[in-house]
Formats: structure tokens, sequence, C-alpha cells
């Protein structure tokens, strides 16, 4: 099986909808994660803490230079996101849908690169 990562975009400064509705959104969400582990499609998944907690590393003319914040200058950054295997791209869009109907956010579909010697 081929394997996809599922990217959940948030927009930094959003408004956050009401407790109870992310709260409502966090258990779909669990709900959601225990479907894919039981589907065999579960890899890795995980949330992310807002964009000003990241650190950019960089190694340069073998000297490491760390910044504070995230690499992008975007409003829209990566909240969470999945690793799942699936047969193929229309199965991983499948996934995706009731990802994003569990989160409640947009969730971006990329593949993985095939690595020779692997499957």
């Amino acid at each position: 099986m081929k394997q996809y990562l599922l990217a959940v975009h948030m927009i930094e400064g959003e408004v956050l909808p009401p407790e109870e509705e992310i709260q409502a959104s966090y258990q779909a969400t669990d709900a959601f994660n225990r479907e894919l582990m039981a589907s065999g499609n579960w890899v890795f998944a995980g949330g992310l803490l807002p964009p000003d907690t990241a650190t950019v590393v960089r190694a340069q003319g073998g000297k490491v230079v760390t910044t504070d914040g995230p690499f992008a200058e975007s409003k829209e950054q990566i909240g969470g996101f999945w690793v799942i295997q699936a047969d193929d791209l229309d199965v991983a869009l499948e996934i995706a849908r009731r990802a994003s109907e569990a989160c409640r956010r947009p969730v971006e579909v990329r593949p993985f690169q095939h690595v020779p010697g692997t499957e």
C-alpha cells in the first residue's frame, strides 16, 4: 500500500468556535482515529501546537542556526496530520473526506515518494 500525508490546515488568528463545537470535533476525530486503526489504514497521527512554538533549524556552512517561529510566513499553517496507508489515491481521498468531516477543517492529501525496495 502507498502512504499519504493528510495535513489539517489551520488559519492563524482565526476566531475559535464555541467550546462545545471544539469538544465535538475532538470526539469525532477520536472516533475517526479508532476507525482508521481498525481498518489497517492508520500509520501515525498527531496534533501540533500553534506555529509560534516552532523552531526552525538550518545547517549552513558547518554552522547550525536556529530561529524561533514557523518557517513559512503565512497565515495558513498545518495544525495536525495523519500518515495513512491506502491502496490508491481514490481511497486516500475518501479517508481525507472523513478526516475533514471529523476535524471540521480542510485536509490536504499528499502522497509520499516511493522508496525503491519497499512495498
